[in-house]
């Protein structure tokens, strides 16, 4: 039986399953953002959490990543697949395209990054982010449902929730940045230390500062508005997968 979470963004979701909404939030670390959901299948037990709450109200700098973290760690949870709004940086990284980064860069600053404490000091290896073998089985189901994916890139997490400058965009290109987006870190840290497997499925939604049209918030949410019916259906094919033992 997998234990899995999946943590959703900006876009709104739609799961090809029916999920029971469980009565807590509370950890040590305060309350998540939302009350998780639940769904089961023969093989796996899913949990859904949106890392903004219920309604989106939380920003990205505000987010209680430790408490988000922590309570899916609480519930069992081993893998995590995060879904990420994000603007695009690269070239093919254009409106619409999931993008599965398989490295990433912090620019944010403040936030709770760690559960290190004294005497526990959580140093953990980070050489790669996301896990390998999920997002292999992430790619392979996207691949079976005809969609158009990119493997690898990528991710500059900026400290939001203001968009960036073109000059700083400029900047994270030099840095080899593929996306930008506000939420991949700490969680993708927090993940490590606690040793659930995680990977990211990054939708463009808009090109980054300078990379094309201002932006237009609008525009963004019809873009992910489509855009995340190929995610829901990217991660039918994945539980599929799980069902058969793929």
């Amino acid at each position: 039986m997998r234990r899995l979470a999946v943590l959703v963004g900006s876009g709104a979701l739609k799961l090809p399953f029916d999920v029971l909404v469980e009565d807590f939030r509370d950890t040590p670390y305060g309350e998540a953002s939302s009350k998780p959901s639940r769904a089961a299948g023969r093989n796996f037990i899913v949990h859904v959490l949106a890392r903004h709450g219920v309604p989106h109200a939380v920003a990205p700098h505000l987010i209680n990543y430790r408490a988000n973290l922590h309570l899916l760690s609480e519930l069992g949870v081993e893998e995590i697949v995060a879904l990420n709004t994000v603007g695009g940086i690269a070239k093919h990284a254009r409106n619409g395209r999931i993008v599965l980064p398989d490295q990433i860069i912090d620019y944010t600053w403040g936030r709770a990054h760690s559960f290190a404490a004294e005497g526990d000091l959580k140093h953990v290896d980070f050489t790669e982010p996301y896990d390998a073998a999920l997002r292999a089985e992430l790619l392979a189901a996207a691949r079976g449902q005809g969609l158009d994916v990119h493997d690898g890139g990528v991710y500059g997490c900026t400290q939001g929730p203001r968009f960036e400058s073109p000059a700083e965009i400029d900047r994270m290109d030099r840095d080899g940045c593929t996306v930008v987006g506000m939420t991949g870190m700490p969680e993708a840290g927090l993940a490590r230390e606690l040793g659930m497997r995680y990977a990211s499925l990054c939708l463009v939604v808009n090109p980054a500062a300078g990379r094309g049209d201002a932006i237009d918030l609008d525009h963004i949410a019809v873009i992910a508005r489509e855009g995340m019916e190929d995610v829901a259906r990217l991660l039918g094919g994945f539980f599929q997968g799980i069902e058969r033992g793929d």
